[in-house]
C-alpha cells in the first residue's frame, strides 16, 4: 500500500514529463563522433536511469564490508548456538546419569520396584 502511494506520483510525473517533452534533440558523445536524434524525454530519462544504476552500484559496493562482517557474525552465532546445544545435551545426559545412579542406589537394597517416570 505504502509503496503504491510513493510509486504512483513518481510514475505520474515521469509520464507527464515524457509526454510534454517529445521534441527531438540531437545527442552526441564527445570523444567519439557519434550523434543520434532522439526525443528529449528519452534522452533525459535514459541518463537518469544510468545515473541511478551507477549510484546503486556504488552503494552496493560500499556496503560490501558490512555484508561480509554480517555473514561472519551469523556464522559465529550459528557455531555458538551449535556449541550451546551440544553442551546442553551433554549436561542433560550427565544429569540423567546422576539421577539414574542415585535412584538405583536409593532403591537397590529395598527390593522396591519403583519406576521413575520421565516427562
Amino acid at each position: 500500500m505504502w509503496r503504491a502511494l510513493l510509486f504512483l506520483p513518481l510514475l505520474l510525473v515521469i509520464v507527464l514529463f515524457a509526454v510534454s517533452n517529445m521534441q527531438p534533440v540531437q545527442v552526441g558523445l564527445w570523444p567519439f563522433d557519434l550523434t543520434w536524434q532522439t526525443p528529449l524525454a528519452l534522452a533525459v530519462l535514459l541518463i537518469a536511469a544510468l545515473a541511478f544504476l551507477l549510484g546503486a552500484l556504488v552503494a552496493w559496493a560500499a556496503a560490501g564490508p558490512s555484508r561480509r562482517r554480517a555473514r561472519a557474525r551469523i556464522r559465529a552465532g550459528e557455531a555458538a548456538q551449535a556449541e550451546l546445544n551440544e553442551l546442553r545435551a551433554r549436561e542433560a545426559k550427565r544429569v540423567e546419569a546422576e539421577t539414574t545412579a542415585r535412584d538405583q542406589a536409593m532403591y537397590s537394597g529395598t527390593g522396591s520396584r519403583a519406576v521413575r517416570v520421565i516427562g
